[in-house]
């Protein structure tokens, strides 16, 4: 009888207790995330948890885990079935250069995907199977309303080291300092500022260095492992470290031979170790099937799928659940690996608030009001018009006076068409095409004319549609285009072969052009577009972007002078594809961005016009003399020396003026748009410390900076540095990644 009160006893004190009428730890609120996890993985048995390892996890109803069902997608605004709020893709939003202004857009967007997350179970209907194995409701009406869950694959922070690549709309352009800083003020908007619970689960994607779109399931990019820290990994670490991202999505190709889902490198000596990252990687869609069919590494999905989670993948679209068990019954992995990712998932999950009563998750409670709100509706017309760039404007040809303006010619294959963005794009109840918001804005009795011109590549009986594009041109006071790119050119999956506009639109612009010179041209795209001819020719350009909802009518303010514009080229606008090294060359020393490229752009990384004038005075550097651990404030008054209110944006730009290595002609490391009333003047202030100066040092294994002198640079781009100082660093420093 001893004996077998001791056998149980121990059986007691080493499984989870539930007491009668007790509710287990893990349905215990207010229990430690890590107590409740220690509570609940034990009682799941091996094919629950395999099942758990995927991003459309079953509910468990026995320990009552509901349904994960499936990721997400909000890079500029929820995808839905019904019709969401649709803000300027991410590329404009990085324009912006105001990253309160995205934090907010980020927090809306979150919002909305919340209020869905909460809507749907109050829907009457059926529950059925839909698509990537998410649920959805198929309503009496008999619409199939889908049911998004709280792991949103957003946001896109890969580098646009090259001009051509396909997606480069949907990130933050080619600098690691600006990614940086938008990656963190999206996610902190993503995710929330509660300190328990999560609004939403960000995933920033795709780690790392992925940046081609052909042959990217099974292209190895290969860089050294200085670049790979200097401008491959910054943004991934600041979101990871400053924004506290809960997910990482690995890329599809190898970094140096080794396939990103199993690369443990990335994934654990980099992102765990080093960052201390503490949520959940998940390979990209079908990158574990991908290491069998496109790399080649093994021979098996059972080891495939082993691998990546020993080197620290942990969920899955859709191979873990089945090919788990049988890894651990071959012996590719152990139980106890499998609770490890296990614990990153639910960890997650846990401070989702998915296993509490919904009354104590305070983003339960947003409703579905906000979503397509009126509120959020003007939130996407300010980014839209802060998202604007003028790039020429000749002669102060904009804007444009309305009072004697009789007629305006709207000529353009983009004119008249709703360019919603490119992949991941939501609904919109109303987009605003750029002919309707020319429409809205001109005054009162004003004759708006139109014709298509061409299509994107080509155009249908091209001689007659080009010849009623001249003959409404000779007609206006004045004509604006709209040109510029679409899937057709740039997509996932599609890399461009070219920089310039399409032929048959470069052909269309001058025959306008040669009808009548007063012409404003409007680019809509995505990654940058050569517009040299019409830089040197055409009175104004404009770029757009895909501004979202509310572009027609942003962009069509900034034409009329209802809005100043003030937005920033993220990114460097070459004359052609010639200019920049192979799309396979992933060092940007060899000739790659503002940093490291030695010939003269269309337009400069930073750059941007505005309709009034700005002076800079008064550069103070403090101290003049800092250690290898110390820090300089950089202060510079700026004032606004024209007759309208507008945006400037100040941009820091430092130089190591004698490094042992070979450094960027200038660097960005400090930004902050200011609005400036006519005669106002603000002294903006940056604080420099010396880990911002350092470069990777490969002996060392760590970031460094050498004593000497530095050179602070600040200015309203790249190219155009309106003062300058020096300070020197008088002892080295080093800082661990």
């Amino acid at each position: 009888m001893k004996n077998l009160l001791e056998s149980i006893l121990v059986l007691l004190t080493a499984a989870p207790l539930i007491v009668r009428g007790q509710q287990p730890v893990y349905l215990d609120p207010a229990q430690p995330v890590e107590k409740r996890l220690d509570d609940l993985i034990p009682r799941l048995s091996l094919e629950e948890k395999a099942s758990l390892l995927c991003t459309t996890a079953p509910a468990i109803e026995r320990l009552k885990i509901p349904v994960m069902n499936g990721w997400n997608q909000s890079l500029h605004g929820v995808v839905w079935t019904r019709p969401t709020t649709m803000f300027p893709v991410n590329i404009g939003m990085a324009a912006t250069w105001d990253t309160a202004l995205i934090h907010d857009v980020a927090a809306a967007i979150a919002d909305e995907a919340r209020a869905v997350y909460n809507y749907w179970p109050t829907v009457t209907g059926r529950t059925e199977p839909g698509g990537n194995g998410q649920l959805v409701t198929v309503t009496e009406s008999g619409e199939r309303l889908r049911h998004n869950g709280l792991v949103y694959r957003s946001p896109v922070i890969n580098i646009g080291r090259d001009p051509r690549w396909g997606r480069i709309h949907e990130a933050f352009g080619e600098d690691p300092y600006l990614t940086s800083r938008m990656t963190v003020a999206y996610v902190q908007g993503t995710q929330g500022d509660g300190a328990k619970y999560l609004k939403l689960a960000a995933t920033l994607k795709h780690y790392a260095v992925n940046n081609q779109e052909r042959d990217r399931t099974s292209l190895s990019a290969e860089v050294n492992e200085r670049m790979l820290m200097e401008y491959w990994l910054p943004h991934f670490k600041a979101g990871i470290v400053e924004g506290h991202a809960q997910s990482i999505m690995s890329s599809y190709n190898a970094l140096n031979g080794v396939p990103n889902a199993e690369n443990k490198l990335l994934l654990t000596d980099i992102l765990r170790t080093q960052w201390k990252f503490e949520g959940f990687v998940v390979p990209d869609s079908g990158a574990v099937a991908r290491l069998v069919n496109s790399h080649k590494r093994y021979a098996t999905i059972e080891e495939a799928a082993a691998k990546t989670i020993l080197a620290g993948s942990d969920l899955d679209n859709q191979e873990y659940p089945a090919a788990l068990p049988k890894a651990v019954a071959k012996g590719f992995l152990t139980e106890k690996d499998i609770d490890q990712s296990l614990r990153r998932v639910l960890r997650v999950r846990f401070r989702l608030g998915e296993f509490d009563p919904p009354e104590m998750v305070p983003y339960s409670k947003i409703p579905p009001s906000v979503i397509d709100s009126a509120a959020h509706r003007e939130l996407a017309f300010r980014t839209a018009r802060e998202s604007i760039v003028l790039l020429a404007n000749r002669d102060g040809f904009l804007p444009l006076d309305k009072s004697k303006i009789k007629t305006v010619a709207v000529i353009g294959p983009h004119a008249d068409i709703a360019l919603t963005g490119i992949g991941y794009t939501g609904l919109a109840s109303k987009f605003v095409k750029p002919l309707e918001g020319i429409r809205n804005k001109v005054a009162p009795g004003t004759e708006v004319l139109y014709a298509q011109g061409s299509d994107i590549l080509d155009a249908k009986n091209k001689d007659t549609s080009f010849a009623e594009a001249a003959a409404i041109a000779k007609k206006a006071d004045v004509v604006i285009m709209y040109v510029g790119l679409n899937s057709q050119l740039e997509r996932e999956g599609l890399d461009r072969t070219y920089l310039e506009l399409p032929p048959i639109q470069e052909e269309l612009i001058k025959t306008v052009y040669a009808a009548n010179p007063r012409m404003a041209v409007v680019l809509l795209n995505g990654g940058p577009v050569a517009v040299k001819w019409e830089k040197d020719n055409v009175p104004a350009v404009i770029d757009m972007f895909y501004a979202g909802e509310e572009g027609g009518n942003a962009v069509a303010d900034v034409l009329f002078g209802n809005y100043n514009p003030g937005g920033r080229l993220p990114y460097t606008v070459y004359e052609s594809a010639s200019q920049v090294p192979p799309m396979s060359e992933y060092d940007i020393t060899k000739g790659f961005t503002y940093m490291y490229f030695e010939g003269r752009p269309v337009y400069p990384f930073g750059h941007g016009l505005s309709y009034t004038t700005f002076k800079y005075a008064n550069l103070a550097i403090s101290p003049k003399r800092i250690t290898g651990s110390g820090q300089v404030t950089v202060r510079v008054d700026v004032q606004n020396t024209g007759s309208r209110a507008g945006d400037e944006v100040v941009q820091l730009y430092v130089h190591d003026t004698h490094a042992s290595v070979k450094r960027p002609k200038e660097e960005l490391r400090g930004l902050e748009r200011i609005s400036l009333k006519p005669g106002e003047r603000k002294t903006v202030s940056f604080t420099l410390p010396a880990e911002k100066l350092a470069f990777y040092d490969v002996r060392q294994k760590a970031f460094a900076v050498e004593p000497g002198a530095f050179e602070a640079l600040i200015g309203s781009s790249s190219e155009d540095i309106r003062t300058k100082g020096q300070f020197e660093v008088t002892t080295p420093g080093q800082w661990k990644n």
